[in-house]
């Protein structure tokens, strides 16, 4: 058993996150080293990170999330990072499980974390978010994104995989109008995304897919029990779906 202490990079990659990212910062203060990528905001992001003296900002364009997180871990110093969203936060209880499992043997390659999805101030229990999680522990010199996926990213781990116990706490839902604009932005990049895989931009999937989506969501997935709530959030990520055909639509006949 090695007994030397792991040393934790923590990674975040930002675009005018003034509402969350002193916050964030000041709650990291765990990590070994903290890492900014940048795509340069325009609000009050950067003197807000500039006054943290421990922490490293990197501006760098953004062409999609894969390529701004493999990006970001090329940055990285230490062999353990920890991604985390801007919108994220930790528990003392998850910040506590994570420095026992780097200074313990670790048999896994990377580690999953469930989230707690936050609408506004309260928390949303259902609606396709209930066993949401993702990865955010990893040994980097075992994992990579896949450059495939520009949105909602995949992980290639080689090697094995475990859960974390404790979940982070996601504040993605502060208002209806940004979380519109996210999810619009989201399929905007899922329909390039589709359009590279060659995949075609059938005019029933434009209606058929979103409102599956949006079906499977509120009623398999029980969004209706978290009522009003659940019905924004699950007609936003139907939105979402629909956007990305509307635009895979646009840019297939563009090219014609």
């Amino acid at each position: 058993m090695n007994n030397e202490k792991q040393k934790l990079s923590v990674l975040i990659i930002t675009l005018n996150e003034e509402q969350h990212i002193k916050s964030l910062l000041e709650d990291i203060d765990f990590a070994d080293e903290i890492i900014i990528v940048d795509s340069y905001s325009t609000d009050k992001t950067i003197g807000i990170i500039e006054s943290f003296t421990n922490v490293k900002l990197v501006q760098n364009h953004f062409l999609n999330y894969t390529s701004q997180r493999n990006f970001a871990l090329d940055q990285a110093k230490n062999q353990w990072v920890l991604f985390i969203d801007a919108d994220e936060r930790l528990t003392a209880e998850l910040k506590s499980e994570i420095i026992t499992k780097l200074n313990s043997e670790n048999t896994a390659s990377a580690y999953f974390i469930y989230r707690v999805f936050m609408f506004k101030d309260s928390r949303l229990n259902f609606s396709g978010w209930q066993t949401d999680k993702i990865f955010r522990l990893f040994d980097k010199s075992k994992c990579r994104y896949n450059e495939e996926r520009t949105v909602h990213e995949k992980l290639i781990v080689n090697g094995s995989i475990a859960s974390l116990k404790n979940k982070i706490i996601h504040f993605s839902y502060s208002s209806y109008e940004d979380y519109k604009l996210k999810m619009h932005n989201y399929g905007i990049l899922k329909a390039h995304e589709k359009l590279a895989k060659g995949i075609k931009p059938y005019f029933l999937f434009l209606f058929l897919h979103p409102l599956y989506t949006f079906l499977y969501q509120f009623i398999i997935r029980f969004g209706f029990l978290d009522g009003k709530k659940g019905l924004i959030i699950c007609y936003l990520n139907a939105y979402s779906v629909y956007i990305r055909y509307k635009e895979l639509r646009r840019i297939t006949s563009s090219k014609i």
